[in-house]
């Protein structure tokens, strides 16, 4: 796997993946940004969300739970002198689906959490707190 990431200008950056996809990442005004994208942090929780929830909806898919909508959401904290490294990460996933079985959500955040989720695994052994919730909810 392979990443660039191109200075623009202030704090600008362009990061390019190897599969030829580009983020904008840039930093506040008074860290001499324009606030034009992303933070470099905050693509971190971004793609430790996309991870494990592509990890979730690929388990739920396996298991024929037909679900309507998946979101995750992410709150995390940060160590307050630098390195401000995560110190805390929950995922909460939102789950929304016709007859879900909530063994089978449970069962598939905790393979995420535990087996799967590179990212959160990895944020885990850094020394973060990571944690997972999840709650089902009914289709409108």
């Amino acid at each position: 796997m392979k990443a660039t990431i191109k200075w623009v200008d202030g704090a600008m950056f362009l990061g390019e993946s190897g599969s030829g996809h580009t983020v904008v990442m840039d930093g506040a005004p008074e860290h001499g940004g324009r606030n034009a994208g992303i933070r470099p942090m905050e693509t971190l929780l971004v793609g430790m969300g996309g991870c494990a929830s592509f990890d979730v909806m690929s388990i739920l898919r396996k298991s024929r739970q037909k679900v309507r909508h998946c979101t995750a959401e992410i709150d995390a904290e940060r160590a307050p002198e630098a390195p401000a490294v995560f110190t805390s990460i929950h995922i909460h996933f939102k789950v929304v689906g016709d007859n879900l079985k909530e063994a089978q959500v449970k069962r598939a955040v905790e393979l995420s959490a535990e087996k799967y989720c590179s990212a959160s695994i990895m944020m885990a052994r850094a020394g973060a707190r990571v944690s997972h919730s999840y709650e089902l909810l009914l289709p409108e």
